[in-house]
């Protein structure tokens, strides 16, 4: 199915922005240009206080990278670009100038991760475990990385990247840094969210601005070094390693 990205703003302060693309939510780079797009937007809209990101489905947040797509690509500069679809969603959470929360409802892989990394809160439930996979397919979270290692460190991100075949669990994530609040149950992770929503419609326009610019003070600019880093993953992804497994997990998904 082809995936949407939607938009709408509730309680006329709060944007929220929805992957809808079963049934994994995974990303090819219409979705992540159209992603980075919608995040730009809403940050540009005065009336918006808070963005949240979430996702439609079940059990999976996202999925990370169309495999499709990486089976498709053609060429080198084609691979780049695709993945710098990734870090033009990231910088679009950093430099948006808006609160980003994001809504955690199942399992989150490879560039879902990223995503996770990038936004300012986390909400989870007990289905949202995290898994870094790359490495298995023959790649890794390059362009991720920067997003990631401030979020969880060099241990953290360790952990993720070389052993791409454990799943880690939501309270992995919790004491690890990636997320900030875990519920048991779907619906009290929705009140919760619901809860912070009311919150933020009551707060500061000024001040929440300062602080988004507070929470990023220091960071270097990543947009250089993640070109770098789109260069590579696109190298590697048209090596036939990596084509090879892409299509052994392509074919598994299928059954």
């Amino acid at each position: 199915m082809k995936g949407v990205i939607h938009t709408e703003v509730v309680k006329n302060h709060v944007g929220v922005i929805t992957i809808d693309h079963p049934p994994i939510n995974d990303l090819p780079g219409y979705l992540l240009t159209e992603l980075a797009d919608k995040i730009r937007q809403m940050g540009k809209r005065n009336e918006i206080k808070v963005i949240l990101l979430k996702s439609g489905g079940n059990r999976v947040f996202c999925a990370g990278a169309s495999f499709e797509e990486m089976l498709a690509l053609k060429g080198q500069q084609e691979a780049e670009k695709f993945f710098m679809g990734f870090a033009h969603v990231i910088q679009a959470l950093r430099n948006c100038g808006k609160i980003t929360l994001a809504r955690v409802h199942g399992k989150v892989v490879g560039g879902g991760v990223g995503l996770c990394s990038a936004v300012d809160f986390v909400v989870a439930n007990r289905w949202a475990s995290v898994r870094l996979s790359e490495l298995d397919l023959g790649i890794g979270p390059f362009v991720i990385e920067p997003a990631v290692m401030r979020k969880i460190g060099v241990s953290g991100f360790e952990a993720l990247t070389l052993n791409p075949g454990e799943w880690k669990s939501p309270s992995w994530a919790l004491s690890s840094g990636l997320y900030h609040v875990v519920k048991e149950e779907t619906e009290e992770m929705d009140q919760f969210v619901e809860e912070m929503i009311d919150r933020y419609v009551e707060y500061n326009l000024s001040a929440l601005m300062e602080i988004k610019n507070m929470l990023w003070q220091g960071v270097p600019d990543w947009t250089d070094h993640m070109r770098d880093r789109a260069s590579i993953s696109g190298r590697l992804v048209l090596e036939d390693h990596a084509q090879r497994r892409l299509r052994e997990e392509k074919a598994k998904m299928r059954k």
